[in-house]
């Protein structure tokens, strides 16, 4: 577990990530535990990377959720204590208070298994769980985790047989998983080369991608690549974004470009604000499992994003 002390707040975050089950491992980036303790009214807040789709259940303070773009600015949307998102491109600025909050990320095949929903519809989507019909079959566990003193590993256990009893079958899960066995591989730079490595054509790969993981394969090719330099930056002790740059971008302004279109504002501006929950994340996951942290089907972390 994490430790991270907030001295000007009097208060602290601990984050906990739990290893997944051989069967989930598929299906999840991660499970987690976060307990934040501050003074009454106050807050954190941070921006979610690009990750694939969460669900966040909160007990004690609610999750206030800021969308930002290039285009939108910040937009209150409101207070849920279950919070999904779908897949997302774009960062999500949210702000919270005292609180414990579970997380369970979804990997494509998990979004496929569990929701079944078209991933492109959810593209960017952040919102209320309990208001969704397609998330009703996790409104248990709004209760189920939030008992009173609960030891988090009888918790953890009792959400593992609650995803085991919850899971579907998924006709396309071999396909899945060979989209993202392929897409994970860091030289991987052409859509040709990625149908390959998939084993299918590439009129199959644009369908299955923007079904399952809900974008066309060059952007996530694209996005794959700025959550590598993302989780390296945030990794990296001094911060330094020369030094975590991706070698396929061609020069610097194209990283910038890039990290325009995905981050909405510079490297710069992202490096100067304070990342108390993805800096606190991203630790628990090296000291988990190990770093640099990586996104394999083989390995239990995804990133992209997966707070």
């Amino acid at each position: 577990m994490v430790e991270v002390v907030f001295p000007e707040k009097s208060g602290r975050l601990d984050v906990r990530f739990f290893r997944l089950p051989d069967d989930l491992e598929p299906l999840l980036t991660s499970v987690y535990h976060m307990k934040i303790d501050l003074r009454e009214g106050e807050k954190i807040e941070d921006f979610l990377q690009p990750e694939w789709a969460n669900l966040r259940f909160s007990c004690g303070d609610t999750f206030s959720r800021k969308t930002k773009s290039a285009d939108q600015g910040n937009i209150v949307d409101g207070d849920y204590r279950f919070v999904v998102t779908g897949p997302r491109a774009k960062p999500v600025h949210f702000e919270v208070g005292s609180t414990e909050i579970w997380g369970i990320g979804l990997k494509p095949l998990g979004w496929a298994t569990f929701v079944g929903e078209d991933a492109s519809e959810y593209v960017d989507f952040a919102g209320d769980g309990e208001a969704n019909p397609a998330f009703a079959r996790f409104l248990p566990l709004c209760e189920a985790l939030c008992e009173p003193d609960p030891a988090q590993d009888e918790t953890f256990a009792a959400l593992v047989e609650f995803l085991r009893r919850q899971r579907s079958k998924c006709r396309d899960a071999d396909r899945i998983e060979a989209i993202h066995a392929a897409m994970v591989d860091p030289y991987l730079t052409q859509i040709e080369d990625f149908a390959d490595a998939a084993k299918m054509h590439k009129r199959t790969l644009e369908r299955l991608c923007r079904k399952h993981f809900g974008f066309s394969p060059r952007f996530m090719l694209r996005r794959q690549r700025m959550t590598r330099c993302l989780m390296a930056f945030m990794l990296s002790e001094d911060k330094n974004w020369r030094q975590t740059i991706d070698l396929h971008y061609h020069d610097q302004s194209h990283f910038f470009r890039e990290f325009q279109v995905f981050m909405g504002m510079s490297p710069s501006e992202y490096a100067a604000l304070p990342h108390p929950v993805m800096g606190a994340f991203a630790a628990e996951r090296q000291r988990v499992w190990g770093a640099p942290v990586r996104e394999t089907v083989a390995a239990q972390a995804d990133q992209a994003n997966g707070a």
